[in-house]
């Protein structure tokens, strides 16, 4: 039987540590102003750090997501259970990534 208390923690640690990343990858995705006198090659690189940061924000976003909807369930009967094989998932998998819903089989 998985120790949920330890599992809980992690999500939590977890979310502190992604809802950081969240409001950063927030400032670096603010639209870049045209009157920024930066050379146009500046500017280009700034238009693609900002496409890059634009994914990794949306990553963050989701995967805060995941993980509240993981602290929400985490009481439920089935959690830890991979959604398609209904084998338990490891403890070592849950703790790295405690908002997955499938066993690294079944997730490949």
């Amino acid at each position: 039987m998985m120790d949920k208390s330890v599992i809980e923690s992690r999500i939590k640690e977890e979310i502190i540590i992604t809802e950081q990343k969240v409001i950063e990858y927030r400032e670096l995705t603010k639209p870049i102003s045209p009157e920024n006198a930066i050379g146009r090659v500046s500017r280009m690189d700034a238009i693609n750090n900002k496409s890059i940061n634009d994914v990794a924000f949306r990553k963050a976003e989701l995967k805060l997501n995941n993980l509240k909807v993981a602290l929400s369930k985490i009481d439920d009967t089935d959690f830890g259970i991979c959604r398609n094989c209904k084998q338990p998932i490891p403890l070592g998998r849950l703790l790295l990534m405690p908002q997955v819903v499938k066993c690294v089989n079944c997730a490949n």
